[in-house]
Formats: C-alpha cells, structure tokens, sequence
C-alpha cells in the first residue's frame, strides 16, 4: 500500500516533465532527425513528446532529396511554472527541467528557418541557427 501511495505522485510528477509537440514542413518532401531518433516524414504533422530540459539541446537534421542538408538546433521555451513546482516540492530538480519544447515548430530548409509558436492562433518566430549551433548539429550527425 504504501509503495503505491508514493508511486503515483512520483509518476505524476516525471510525467509533467514532457511537453508534446507538432513538427511540419513548408516541404512535404522533407524529413527531419532530431537527436538519436529515426528520421520523421513531414508530409503531414507530427506529433511527438519530448522531456523538458535545462543543459541539454534538441539538434535536428532536415533534408530533402536534392537539397544540402539544414542542421541546428530546435529553440526551446522557459518553463518558469516548472521552476516554481521545483522550489516549492522538489528543490533539486530546479535545474533539470526547466526549458521545454514549443508546442508548434515548422521547418523551412529552402529558407534556412525554424518557425515556431505557442499557440496554434499566434504568428509564426522565425528562428535561423547560428553558424555555431549549425557546426555542434552537424558534428553530432556526422559522429
């Protein structure tokens, strides 16, 4: 009885961690890789989760046959809602989870740009990495 009584808020708590996403193309020819994982088809949107953050970067990798692959990293947003959570029932975790992604991303490699935004009504941010994001995205693919 008591492991379940401690068990539920622990799942509760490691599940607010995650924040889910959609991920489209301007080209629906394109793929993108983010991270270690297989690369997405972005014909249509894509829905994915992904755990929040503090140090860590979501590098991508979008190419479309024809085309130089884009590489860079996906902006993330500050969470400060986590932070309060973390300061008032968990102390250490402040510094684990505190940037998570956006819930709409929109990639445009003919352009070299990351579209992104909080709500589905808001108007698109136009994100271009930097040559420096773009060398630590490619070095980390090319490994």
């Amino acid at each position: 009885m008591k492991a379940s009584f401690f068990a539920l808020p622990l799942a509760a708590l490691l599940s607010a961690c995650t924040a889910t996403t959609s991920l489209r193309s301007t080209d629906p020819q394109l793929t993108v890789a983010v991270n270690d994982e297989a690369p997405l088809a972005l014909g249509s949107p894509v829905k994915k989760t992904y755990n929040a953050t503090s140090f860590g970067h979501y590098r991508f990798k979008a190419t479309k046959e024809g085309m130089e692959p884009m590489y860079g990293l996906i902006p993330l947003k500050f969470n400060g809602g986590y932070l309060a959570a973390d300061i008032l029932f968990f102390a250490p975790a402040m510094f684990y989870n505190l940037r998570e992604v956006y819930p709409f991303y929109e990639f445009d490699v003919e352009n070299g740009v990351v579209r992104y935004k909080r709500n589905a009504d808001d108007q698109w941010v136009s994100y271009k990495p930097t040559a420096a994001e773009q060398q630590h995205a490619k070095n980390y693919f090319l490994k």
